[in-house]
């Protein structure tokens, strides 16, 4: 398989607003350095892609407020590989822009598509695992997502329920999908973990790009009409002005509703390269190194006395010092400081409103 029909699409318009106040809608978490590693999450994201996908063919769909610190972050994506969304329309004309795009000059195109702001921590199994998944769709008309066997009962992630009688025949750990199921309540999340067939939906994506606008043009023929329309305009002068006018009047509707849910040939890779989200402050206490009081300290000059199981973010601070705290957020960020419970993390929304 040749990487130079490799394309890499990364989702890059999300808001972040679970993880205020270090992420605002202005800024949101994709372009910050979460993990106190040096690289942001839409850097790490590009960084495990290397050996997969050559930079000239990784793309990046965000939004027109987005579109210069995407350059910024990212000096090696071209600039019309940036494609400006005039409004958020969910990720199912997101990935029709971008698809009729790399068709338009390649209609050989093997594509994976992942969101900007997860995390890896196994980054060689991740590879690999892309790697196998990319040559299972190069030469099938399969639509690929990857998926994660589940550790623990979770509210926050859709499931895929596979069909593991049979693999198929081109790659043993690739498996036809039975079923689709929305994020669960606890009760039926803690009944998906009992079952080996459940897996989480990562969100990542895989499949060539005749499959996929084929499928578009089945299932979303409105959708379809708009970008294929622009056919004659993309790379030119003329195309972003007909996306700001044609782009406000498709569905706002995700890939999954849109496509995965209606589709025959779809298939799951269960995968386990330590994969995040990274949606929730508790998450990132989970993936985070802790102190020996299960404590994630990001920021350089932390002191914790008599405090176990927080999340501390505070890199814009001189010094920090917190005593007596047990399972906490403390975050800060401009003028703003927050300091939650993390059982009542999910208010974070209501407090960044206020």
């Amino acid at each position: 398989m040749s990487v130079k029909n490799n394309h890499l699409v990364i989702m890059a318009g999300g808001v972040g607003s679970r993880f205020w106040p270090m992420s605002t809608p202005d800024f949101p978490k994709q372009f910050i350095d979460v993990m106190g590693c040096g690289r942001t999450l839409i850097q790490l994201t590009f960084d495990r892609f290397k050996d997969i996908c050559p930079a000239e063919n990784v793309w990046v769909v965000t939004s027109e407020k987005y579109a210069e610190e995407v350059k910024k972050q990212l000096p090696e994506i071209a600039d019309d590989h940036i494609l400006r969304e005039p409004c958020r329309r969910n990720t199912a004309p997101c990935i029709a822009y971008v698809s009729w795009k790399i068709k338009a000059r390649n209609p050989k195109a093997n594509m994976v598509v992942t969101p900007s702001d997860h995390i890896v921590m196994d980054v060689k199994e991740f590879q690999r695992v892309i790697t196998s998944a990319m040559k299972f769709t190069a030469s099938s008309d399969a639509i690929l997502t990857l998926s994660m066997k589940p550790n623990r009962p979770e509210t926050g992630y859709g499931n895929i329920e596979a069909d593991l009688s049979y693999p198929t025949i081109n790659n043993k750990e690739i498996y036809r999908v039975d079923s689709f199921k929305e994020k669960p309540n606890l009760a039926t999340a803690e009944k998906y973990i009992k079952k080996s067939s459940f897996y989480w939906n990562s969100g990542i994506f895989v499949w060539n790009v005749s499959t996929i606008i084929n499928a578009l043009r089945v299932y979303q023929p409105a959708i379809s009409r708009v970008f294929e329309s622009l056919l004659p305009y993309y790379y030119t002068a003329e195309e972003q002005v007909l996306i700001n006018k044609e782009f406000p009047t498709c569905e706002s509707i995700s890939i999954d509703y849109a496509i995965m849910e209606k589709a025959e040939e779809i298939f799951v890779f269960p995968a386990n390269f330590g994969w995040s989200d990274l949606g929730t402050w508790g998450s990132l206490l989970s993936n985070s190194q802790k102190d020996a009081h299960g404590n994630a300290l990001i920021g350089e000059n932390i002191h914790m006395y008599e405090s176990r199981n927080c999340v501390v973010h505070t890199t814009q601070e001189k010094k920090v010092v917190i005593q007596g705290l047990d399972g906490y957020i403390v975050a800060e960020k401009d003028d703003t400081l927050l300091i939650c419970r993390l059982t009542e993390e999910q208010r974070i929304k209501d407090f960044s409103a206020e």
